[in-house]
Order: structure tokens, then sequence, then C-alpha cells
């Protein structure tokens, strides 16, 4: 009866990292202040017939000569720095919040008692500081920018604690995007603030992020695509995200991004495996690689049932990725049959 009264079926935590839309706007390395917002583009273009084709269409040179003259029509979005311009500037802000001992929603009492237990002493003895340095880690090496990462000439981004008007500046070029190991003041600093905000009860900690790539003048830019659910009924195959005429990118790629944190997964460690930090996931899963890296019991809920009932998981790390899924939010309720 007791561990009964131990489970919450009704059990969720809101998220503690609330990035805003990422803005996106063209300008030059030498002056920002003259910049303007990117708009989309939308071109018709006569593609080729590329996709896989059946053998007897592809081994039979008359088949394959009729398919190839096939007018591959399509009408999609892009976005480009004007011809001037060799600089994107991706702007947004970022709410950290404190609460993570108690859940936005929870059906027993014992287990939130038990639960608030765990995190208070997780706080107590961790304070934060390694999933604070490890977020702060990707607001400084611009992870962020995506697909606009590649080939890009120089990167510099710029926070600014709205509250106290503290300021970083970070050389993104020189933090890997492969790691988490970072000896950077810097980021040890904006680190630092980041947990304090997440150890905290009821406080916050807002910053503002501005993001410049020098990418090289009128080149193409890569804002969030829209997913489609009917393609067949829309006019283009290719959708791209935009906010008020500014093209930008979602929040939620923005938060994948800056919680791309897990390297406690077991095949880190295995070049030929590993996929580098992935984002803090409860099954750790990467969709763009079809794979969940926390199969075999090294999940969310196996360490999560154990630590919030006052259970001491085997490493610390396990415990890390516990508190960087509850940062994350989600609903957690666990059946009661």
């Amino acid at each position: 009866m007791a561990k009964d009264k131990n489970i919450a079926s009704v059990l969720a935590f809101e998220k503690k990292l609330v990035p805003s839309d990422g803005y996106m706007y063209g300008t030059t390395w030498e002056n920002r202040n003259a910049q303007t917002a990117l708009r989309l583009i939308e071109k018709s273009v006569r593609g080729t017939i590329s996709n896989r084709l059946k053998d007897a269409v592809k081994n039979d040179p008359a088949k394959l000569n009729v398919e190839v003259e096939k007018p591959n029509l399509q009408t999609v979005d892009s976005c480009a720095l004007e011809p001037e311009q060799d600089t994107l500037h991706l702007h947004f802000t970022l709410k950290v919040l404190g609460g993570v001992h108690k859940p936005s929603a929870c059906n027993s009492s014992a287990f939130a008692q038990s639960y608030a237990t765990a995190v208070r002493e997780y706080i107590e003895r961790e304070k934060f500081e390694e999933l604070g340095r490890r977020y702060a880690l990707n607001i400084a090496n611009a992870r962020y920018l995506w697909r606009n990462r590649v080939g890009v000439e120089q990167i510099e981004v710029l926070v600014r604690d709205t509250n106290s008007d503290k300021n970083w500046t970070f050389d993104a070029k020189q933090f890997s995007t492969r790691t988490m190991q970072c000896n950077d003041a810097a980021v040890a600093d904006l680190g630092q603030k980041i947990a304090q905000a997440l150890a905290s009860e009821e406080d916050f900690l807002m910053l503002q992020i501005d993001c410049y790539a020098k990418i090289g003048k009128a080149q193409e830019v890569y804002p969030s695509e829209e997913l489609v659910l009917d393609k067949g009924k829309g006019k283009k195959s290719k959708v791209l995200y935009a906010v008020n005429d500014i093209a930008a990118m979602h929040s939620q790629k923005v938060g994948n991004a800056l919680r791309s944190i897990d390297t406690w997964y077991p095949e880190f460690e295995d070049e030929t495996n590993s996929a580098g930090p992935i984002a803090i996931e409860p099954y750790g899963a990467v969709t763009s690689m079809g794979k969940a890296f926390r199969a075999n019991k090294h999940d969310f809920y196996t360490y999560f049932d154990k630590f919030a009932r006052g259970e001491k998981l085997n490493r610390l790390e396990d415990e890390h990725y516990v508190m960087a899924v509850l940062v994350r939010g989600g609903v957690f309720g666990e059946s009661d049959k």
C-alpha cells in the first residue's frame, strides 16, 4: 500500500529554459548598426528527376529518358543576405526559471515530498553548476545557428543580462560543438548565473543574445522550415518560417540546441556510434538518425523512478541527466494500475 501512495499518475513539469523565436537580420561585419530584417523569397524552379527509380526504369535507357524529360516544377521559399551584406544577425532572448523542486501538477503528496527532498539534496550538493556551465557553453558556441554555422568565417556572440546589464562576449569559433569540455572563464561566469536561477525557488534570469556570423556577401541563410502536413494540397514544396515578415528560427529549434548537453549516454565515447552531445530527451531520441541512444534501461524513467523516491543512482552523471530532463519539462505520470 505504501508503494501505491508513492505513485503519481498525474505528474508534469514546466520547462525552465524558455527561449524566444530567433529573428534573422542582415548586416555587415564592420558596421552592424546598419541592418535590415531578412525576408523570405519565393522561387519557382524546374528541377530534375533525382529520386530512386525502379530497376525496370533505371536499367532501360528509353524508359529512363522518358522519366528525366518530365519537368519537376517546384515553388519554394528561400532566404539570403542582400548583395552588400556579409553577416547574419540572429537575435533571441532566453528566460531561465527556478522552482525545479516543485512539479506543476502532481496527484500524490507522498511522491511530491520524496521528489522535493531528492531535488533539494541535489541542489544543495551540486548547485546546478554542471548543467549551468553546459547551457552557457551552448550559448557561447552558437550551436543554435544549426546549418548557418557551417562554413562561417567568424562568429561573435553577445550576451546581456537584462536585469543587471552585465555583458559577455564570445568568439564562437573557439568552442567545439562536439564536446562539453571547456575551461573558459567567461563561460563559467555565465554558467554560474544560469545555475543560480535554476537552483532558486522563484527567481529567474533573462538573457538577450545577439549572434553575428560572417557568412559572405549575398549568401543564402537558413531559417526554420515549416512542417507542411498535407504537401499535396499546398502550392509550395518548401515553406520557411517567418514572424511579421522577418525570417526566423522556431523557439523549439533554438531550445533543442541549448539543451544538447547529453554526453552521458553509453555510446558517447564510441567514435563510431557517437552522435556527439545530443539534446536532453527521455529516451535520447535523435530523429535525424532514427535512433534512441538511451535504450536498455539508460532512459529517464528508469533513473527518475529511483531518484524521485530517494534511491541513490550509480553515477553522478545520471543525476545530472535526470535534472536536465526536469529542466526540459514534460508530462511524466506513472500508471497506478
